[in-house]
């Protein structure tokens, strides 16, 4: 049997080698080797990580997004396009609001580039945004109340018909997310 498709996003600035995307993959091949796990590091132009998002989900379609900060964001859009289930942790709601404040030149580790945040890129952003859900019950969203960067209560109001769980405390990290792995495993239903 052929395991099945899962996909894991990391957030804005960050990469396949975070701490979150590294406990994800590891606990997967631990766990569930069976399956293919995906951990792109995405462009930071929205929309060559859109193509490359849509190139990577078109090839075996994911029955489960894992998306953290903008990559919440990014698995919003691709679990309604998809149909998949979708664990979102400290989800971006509205990115394209958010990022205008950080417009600028940054450096990606681990494809070894500079890129540029651009006016120009934000409405593609806006493009991606779900206005509403077409079925709430295929997302877990986890959040933590002391997010720094995000404000935790946006995500609250937006998902409010999905089922969440917020943690008080914590950061924009999601401190303890190994904790939650056998939780997102059971709510993608892949154990």
């Amino acid at each position: 049997m052929t395991g099945q498709h899962i996909v894991y996003l990391h957030g804005f600035a960050s990469s396949s080698q975070s701490e979150k995307a590294v406990l994800v993959r590891d606990y997967f091949q631990q766990h569930l080797p069976q399956h293919r796990l995906s951990v792109p590091d995405l462009p930071y132009t929205p929309a060559e990580a859109w193509q490359e998002l849509q190139a990577l989900c078109t090839e075996q379609p994911p029955v489960l997004i894992i998306g953290s900060s903008l990559g919440g964001f990014l698995a919003t859009a691709l679990a309604e396009q998809f149909g998949c289930r979708a664990v979102l942790i400290n989800p971006a709601v509205r990115p394209h609001l958010l990022l205008q404040q950080h417009l600028g030149r940054y450096y990606h580790p681990v494809r070894a580039q500079h890129y540029e945040v651009r006016a120009e890129h934000l409405p593609v952003l806006e493009s991606l945004q779900v206005q509403q859900l077409l079925q709430p019950s295929q997302y877990l969203v986890l959040l933590q109340s002391g997010d720094e960067v995000l404000d935790y209560r946006q995500a609250l109001d937006f998902y409010q018909q999905c089922l969440t769980d917020v943690q008080e405390g914590g950061d924009h990290s999601y401190q303890n997310l190994q904790s939650r792995l056998a939780d997102i495993v059971n709510f993608g239903q892949l154990a």
